[in-house]
């Protein structure tokens, strides 16, 4: 029997000044993982565009 799985994008927004706050990403990690979520890949689209979290985990 194959394995099912759920997927999930999350968008972190950049700041008003067009950066990125790296705490911001791993207290979302932090709490996605905790519900049992998996980082597969992240992609910024610079210069100001979000980061893209692309996130698995079992169904």
């Amino acid at each position: 029997m194959s394995e099912r799985w759920q997927y999930k994008v999350e968008e972190i927004k950049v700041t008003m000044l067009g950066g990125i706050k790296p705490a911001a990403i791993e207290e979302r990690l932090q709490s996605l993982g905790l519900q049992g979520w998996e980082l597969v890949n992240a992609v910024h689209a610079p210069p100001v565009g979000p980061t893209l979290l692309f996130l698995k985990r079992r169904a």
